[in-house]
């Protein structure tokens, strides 16, 4: 330790303690003064922030307006009142007459050029997929796939046969019965055996709130398809779009028309369709508006009922197929019980026999499992019945 005294230096020596006093106090001072110095760094950075935002805040909102004309470097623009300007412009903006542009409120100067059209993430609205659903988990509709590979397959895996003859395959198919019959299944097996991009859209969806958003998402829909080909846009309660268009209407119903124009545009308009094929689904055949199913679209109508016996017999087969039934079930018999059932219900018969064993602690489907599963679905099917006939 130093010591002046008098002009003189005198060196006093410390004891340990003393050193680690003087160490502890210069220790905290350095950590204190580094604790001192992030934290004004922190405000620092804080208050430039708090600064460019009120810089913004501050500065006035441009307002979007139309060109409607140019000359030379002037421009005439129209404001969102519907006034129009004449303004100059500088020439390399590169203006032309339909640009939208940001203009300064007060002096009505063009600053720049915006691209103020909206795009849709079209994937928000459909499900595309690349279906594995082979032919042979189809069951009880043979003529009805003997159609659609003629209409869909055929033309995508051998387009030289229609060439050869000389005629254009149809565009897309119809399918229309009742719920649950298997039409989304078609539609999924023939894109599988084509290797096709599957396009599933519920027609609802496609009706937008803003006049003219309807219309755009269709047409966006076919873009993707084309660039994704060969693909298949299935298009299902196709009826809630192309139901018969009324002479007048609500403001809703109007946009639902010009959505529905947009469809049949990409379906018969300009742009070829070339490896995208359309199908619709609906169990409202009676409400379609007859542009939609006229030769050149959706031509090629194609019905599918609730299946026979047979047809129930080969649907029974394909879902209990991985069941453990007993030996003494006689098919036959349980098909019989099923009278009326679409392929839905009978999926819906092996999942309640499989729930009877479950809740019996068995491994093994007995025949009473299965009757007592036709029983609760037909009874779920008359209740269903009984609901709507309230409202008939």
């Amino acid at each position: 330790m130093q010591k002046n005294i008098k002009g003189f230096v005198l060196l006093i020596p410390m004891s340990s303690k003393e050193k680690n006093i003087i160490d502890s106090v210069i220790y905290n001072y350095t950590a204190t003064s580094s604790a001192l110095e992030e934290e004004n760094q922190l405000l620092k950075d804080t208050i430039s922030k708090m600064k460019e935002e009120l810089d913004r805040l501050k500065t006035p909102p441009l307002m979007i307006c139309e060109v409607m004309d140019i000359h030379d470097d002037n421009a005439v623009i129209r404001i969102p009142n519907g006034n129009q300007f004449y303004v100059t412009y500088n020439a390399e903006a590169n203006l032309k007459a339909g640009d939208s542009v940001l203009c300064d409120q007060k002096n009505l100067n063009i600053v720049k050029k915006i691209d103020t059209s909206r795009k849709f993430n079209v994937e928000k609205f459909v499900i595309v997929e690349k279906p594995d659903i082979k032919w042979e988990s189809v069951g009880g509709l043979k003529e009805q796939e003997n159609e659609i590979r003629e209409v869909i397959e055929l033309p995508l895996k051998k387009p030289e046969l229609f060439r050869k003859v000389g005629i254009t395959p149809p565009k897309g198919i119809l399918l229309h019965g009742p719920p649950g019959t298997g039409k989304t299944l078609l539609a999924k097996a023939v894109a599988a055996s084509t290797n096709s991009t599957f396009i599933e859209v519920v027609g609802s969806e496609l009706v937008q709130k803003f006049i003219g958003e309807g219309a755009k998402l269709v047409k966006e829909i076919f873009d993707m398809a084309r660039k994704k080909a060969p693909a298949i846009i299935f298009i299902d309660e196709i009826d809630s779009l192309a139901a018969c268009r009324m002479e007048v209407g609500t403001s809703g119903e109007r946009e639902a028309n010009r959505t529905f124009m947009q469809l049949l545009a990409e379906i018969d308009g300009f742009k070829s369709l070339d490896d995208v094929k359309i199908i619709g689904a609906t169990n409202r055949k009676d409400i379609l508006d007859p542009a939609v199913i006229r030769p050149g679209r959706l031509d090629r109508i194609i019905s599918v009922p609730n299946p026979n016996n047979e047809g129930r017999k080969e649907i029974f087969k394909i879902h209990s197929s991985k069941m453990n039934i007993d030996d003494d079930v006689d098919i036959d018999i349980v098909v019989e019980k099923m009278d009326g059932f679409s392929g839905a219900e009978i999926k819906s018969v092996c999942t309640e026999a499989g729930y009877f064993a479950i809740r019996d602690n068995r491994s093994n489907v007995k025949r009473s499992d299965i009757l007592k599963a036709v029983i609760k679905v037909r009874k779920e099917e008359e209740l269903d019945e009984e609901h709507l006939n309230m409202f008939g």
